[in-house]
């Protein structure tokens, strides 16, 4: 396990030069779907301090299997949503800026423009309340359950992000690398949007052009790189 910790390791720390996470917010994880088990930040750790020896390993029960620390708070999410999207090797938890905002807000992130479209397509959902007993109860399951509630009838593959309602933005991908980027993304769309809803509040994106530019970079057409 310890290439998926060294993994998971420099995607951690990738979240702090992308500058989305101050001091211990956030974590990353990355799952090994044939012995099942997911590598995670430990909770409560500084990142300047973090070393591949601290991820911790869990099985799918939330069990650790390996490691001296305790894992993430947020395990039991990551571990829903693994559950859920069996396709994903990799989830990202961070409060950044602006996403964090229109999560508070309680709002969906629409797309306006082709930066957003490049990456995800259509708008980022925003997940609905959650049942007070069911919060109460197991907090961080729960957030899970919440985001898989709101992927019902949703790809999460084309649209590897989502808005936990009051509390910040998750984002997933194949790998760590790649769920890290897609938070990065995330957070330059969010921002943008802020700003384009300040500029002209009335502003909108054809969906034809959302399509152009999300299909030239993802699936079997795609003719962005080399």
């Amino acid at each position: 396990m310890y290439y998926l910790k060294e993994q998971v390791l420099e995607a951690n720390l990738e979240l702090v030069r992308r500058g989305l996470v101050i001091y211990t917010w956030g974590n990353v994880s990355a799952i090994d779907r044939e012995r099942g088990l997911v590598a995670i930040k430990p909770s409560g750790v500084n990142y300047d301090t973090l070393r591949a020896e601290d991820i911790v390993v869990v099985n799918m029960d939330g069990e650790a299997v390996e490691g001296w620390m305790k894992p993430s708070v947020d395990t039991r999410t990551h571990l829903e949503i693994y559950k859920a999207f069996p396709s994903i090797g990799a989830v990202v938890h961070t409060h950044s800026t602006y996403a964090t905002a229109w999560a508070q807000a309680g709002l969906d992130l629409p797309c306006f423009g082709t930066t957003h479209a490049d990456c995800f397509c259509g708008s980022i959902p925003c997940t609905d309340p959650m049942d007070a007993a069911a919060m109460m109860d197991d907090y961080e399951r729960e957030t899970g359950r919440a985001i898989v509630r709101r992927f019902e009838g949703l790809d999460p593959n084309i649209t590897p992000a989502v808005l936990v309602r009051s509390h910040g933005p998750f984002t997933w991908g194949e790998n760590a690398a790649k769920a890290v980027y897609n938070a990065t993304v995330l957070e330059e769309a969010a921002k943008m949007a802020y700003i384009t809803l300040d500029l002209n509040p009335h502003a909108k994106c054809q969906p034809e052009l959302q399509e152009v530019h999300y299909l030239r970079m993802h699936g079997p057409k795609a003719t962005y790189g080399q």
